[in-house]
């Protein structure tokens, strides 16, 4: 990222929360894959901030995946997974059994959701991602305090010069 380029976790004072939020919702969803308006209704009820949630996604590539028509958004641990879970009885099935469903049948599958354990690691890597940017943002300001308290010393001194 270059130095003039805004990080993504500190643009936005609510961006951990909605980063953790999108990881809860789209980790345990029947379905591992929606358009970015369907992801928006799932995580804070309101279907037209599509656009919003879809920025997030575009800005958190460590956790989030775009299909090749970037219309619909998926958690990347979780593409990890084969299809294989069947959303209606919400149980795994066998790569024999997926194989002989129809087509609308294999609409019913999807990818396993993670478990607690997983989206906890998850959110854990999103904390510390945004306490380390955090940090680089306080260490690129070190020279502040040190040019205000020099700026301080030359005015006093040019005023002191000026006075005499």
């Amino acid at each position: 990222m270059s130095k003039n380029q805004k990080n993504p976790y500190t643009e936005n004072d609510n961006r951990l929360a909605d980063v953790i939020a999108a990881i809860q919702v789209m980790g345990t969803y029947k379905f591992y894959k929606l358009d970015f308006s369907g992801w928006a209704d799932r995580i804070e009820g309101k279907e037209d901030l599509g656009n919003y949630w879809k920025a997030i996604f575009e800005q958190h590539p460590e956790f989030f995946r775009l299909d090749s028509k970037q219309e619909r958004a998926s958690l990347v641990w979780r593409r990890n997974y084969q299809k294989l879970y069947d959303v209606d009885e919400e149980t795994k099935i066998s790569r024999e059994a997926y194989k002989g469903l129809t087509d609308d049948q294999k609409k019913r599958i999807s990818r396993t959701p993670l478990t607690n354990s997983d989206i906890s690691t998850l959110i854990n890597t999103a904390i510390n991602l945004h306490g380390g940017e955090l940090d680089h943002k306080k260490d690129s300001r070190w020279w502040i305090s040190g040019a205000i308290g020099l700026a301080g010393v030359i005015l006093g001194a040019a005023i002191k010069a000026y006075a005499a």
